[in-house]
């Protein structure tokens, strides 16, 4: 199985499966000298982990992360990072029942039909719980983005199903189990929590819309054809299990727009808006980035559906075990990981090429 790698100057690599005794990641070309201990990656592990709510899956993982090499004294050393975090709560026989059958909605059929065999415990590779890694790849990139160059990486969920979540505070995102940018009295929490509710016990699942940004992103970052800012952008999101769909800037939007209210205009130094999502021509422009994901419904459910088993015989299956009754509440964290491996995998690109460049028009806000 190839496509486990995600960059090309800071190279991420992960393995593992969902059921089985590990996870975790390599990462390849991380600059040396940049502090790091568990305690930095930790806390955003925290955040996507299950079992913190009555809302997300049961599974009680700690998501405790090892540092196995590339830290020495407490800063990286430019060598290989290695990362594992050790499952400890998998239960195997709540997928018995889908060994020689396809579920609706998940990759087993093209598993099965790509490699002519599968983990069918959790969905093995498949398993959003291969996304562990990539968070704690992404607290690395977080910090090194930050001290280096004052970038800072952050999301919320702005849809559940069908309710609308208004924007009111990047503050309370990370204190209410939806990451939903609401103030702690917002009656809008408790429309969710009976919203989820009612969804959990219907035995039905729902998706989500999530925003992420990267504010302090310098101009030039990203290329101007194949491997251009946005694409790679498009490329990662694309990657986390379930997403199906990618907007950077004003999006799927700008069909209605008009040019004159689309384009960008500079007036006295600064971008009058920002429906470009911070990338002109694959290249950053010193604006925020901007990017909004879709992510399905689960697929996993308590309610009948009709499949096929692997002798294409029509069976009729429900899916036991502990699942996300909308994979979406967690999926913010993960979002903000994949924005900063790509930012810091351009970041360090430019740096390699463009370095010396040095221009003296003052710089656009």
């Amino acid at each position: 199985m190839s496509g486990n790698t995600l960059g090309h100057l800071f190279a991420v690599t992960t393995f593992g499966e969902s059921h089985g005794p590990a996870i975790g990641c390599v990462i390849d070309g991380c600059p040396p000298g940049l502090p790091l201990s568990v305690d930095d990656l930790q806390p955003d592990l925290d955040r996507r982990k299950p079992g913190t709510s009555r809302h997300v899956t049961q599974r009680k993982e700690d998501d405790v992360v090892e540092i196995l090499s590339g830290v020495f004294e407490g800063v990286t050393t430019g060598t290989p990072i290695g990362l594992l975090i050790r499952n400890t709560d998998q239960r195997s026989k709540d997928y018995g029942n889908i060994v020689d059958t396809f579920r609706p909605g998940h990759a087993d059929y093209t598993y099965w039909m790509k490699y002519g065999q599968r983990d069918y415990r959790g969905g093995g590779r498949s398993s959003a719980r291969l996304t562990a890694p990539i968070v704690a790849a992404g607290a690395v990139a977080k910090k090194w983005l930050a001290s280096r160059y004052g970038v800072t990486v952050r999301g919320y969920c702005s849809q559940i199903g069908e309710v609308m979540i208004p924007f009111e505070s990047h503050d309370e995102v990370n204190t209410n189990p939806f990451f939903a940018p609401l103030k702690d009295a917002s009656p809008k929490l408790a429309e969710l929590e009976n919203y989820m509710d009612a969804l959990r016990k219907s035995g039905d699942s729902c998706g989500a819309k999530i925003y992420v940004e990267a504010v302090g992103v310098p101009v030039g970052w990203g290329e101007p054809v194949f491997d251009r800012m946005d694409a790679d952008i498009a490329h990662a999101m694309m990657g986390l299990n379930a997403v199906k769909g990618v907007e950077i800037g004003a999006g799927f939007t700008s069909v209605t727009q008009k040019g004159t209210e689309h384009s960008d205009e500079i007036r006295d130094g600064k971008f009058a808006s920002n429906n470009a999502g911070g990338v002109l021509g694959g290249i950053s422009t010193g604006q925020a980035i901007t990017v909004n994901i879709a992510i399905k419904p689960t697929s996993s459910m308590r309610l009948d559906r009709e499949t096929i088993d692997k002798a294409g015989n029509a069976v009729t299956i429900n899916t036991h075990g502990r699942h996300d009754p909308c994979v979406g509440i967690r999926a913010t964290p993960i979002a903000e990981a994949l924005l900063a491996l790509v930012l810091i995998d351009h970041a360090l690109r430019h740096r390699a090429q463009n370095g010396d460049v040095i221009i003296e028009t003052p710089a656009v806000l």
